[in-house]
């Protein structure tokens, strides 16, 4: 059953959704995908979308050219008739890490171009990173008297804070080998990899990975002396789903489970 959001025209995305995968591709390569307030506003419509949709069990971000993504547009950004704007949906000032740590699915960025300045927000807080080896990764913003703080954000997630400082005020670029050692990037796009990963994640409960996700947000509001509770209650009421029932009984009875996401 296709979703109708599937039907949705963007100025500077494209979208697909083949069985639980949904693809968000990046297309604006004209311009490297530098990102446009509308765009990012894009971007947001369909991931909430997505989100939402009990079929959609991964989320893939790819991007056309060859450049993944060049960070903000800084023309669009300081003159709006640079930008073009989306009728069919509403713009708000949205930040693009924020839109993209919405998501309580995984997520898989296939990157196979350079991914530079506010590119980061895309891939960092993407659940897995693929890139292909020839790709860079750079924050040159100091170069030019401004500094990556979104994107610092974005880095505390996924290494200490101070390498993520270390990379915000070199602006030197870097290998995508260097990036699995930051932790940024968690693989090569090797042939094959991506389909496996995917296929993987797709096979997983859909609503206990949706839930330990929530839960994994939620950690961060909860006192440290109440978040064993906070976790058990959590356990509990996911213990009461039918994919949780569905799970146990197809165990013992040793067959796939027939996930329903409720």
């Amino acid at each position: 059953m296709k979703s109708s959001f599937v039907k949705m025209t963007y100025n500077f995305i494209r979208i697909r959704k083949e069985g639980y995968v949904f693809t968000l591709t990046l297309a604006r390569p004209e311009k490297r995908n530098a990102f446009t307030p509308t765009m990012v506003n894009e971007i947001d419509h369909a991931l909430k979308a997505a989100n939402t949709d009990k079929e959609v069990r991964v989320v893939v971000v790819d991007a056309e050219g060859p450049v993944f993504c060049a960070g903000m547009d800084l023309k669009a950004f300081t003159d709006p008739s640079a930008d073009r704007l989306n009728p069919a949906i509403q713009n708000r000032d949205l930040s693009l890490g924020e839109v993209m740590g919405q998501l309580n699915k995984p997520s898989v960025a296939l990157v196979e171009g350079n991914v530079i300045a506010g590119g980061f927000l895309l891939v960092a807080e993407c659940t897995y990173v693929l890139a292909l080896p020839k790709a860079e990764f750079s924050l040159p913003e100091v170069k030019i008297g401004i500094f990556p703080f979104q994107v610092l954000a974005s880095l505390l997630r996924v290494m200490p804070q101070k390498k993520a400082m270390q990379l915000c005020i070199s602006g030197e670029p870097f290998s995508a080998i260097r990036a699995m050692e930051y932790g940024i990037v968690d693989g090569l796009l090797e042939e094959g990899a991506a389909e496996r990963l995917i296929s993987q994640l797709a096979e997983n409960a859909p609503l206990a990975v949706t839930r330990g996700f929530e839960a994994l947000k939620a950690l961060d509001e909860v006192p440290a002396a109440d978040r064993f509770h906070y976790l058990k209650r959590a356990l509990e009421r996911l213990r009461d789903s039918h994919d949780a029932r569905e799970g146990i009984t197809a165990l013992f009875e040793k067959r796939e489970p027939g996930w329903k996401n409720e």
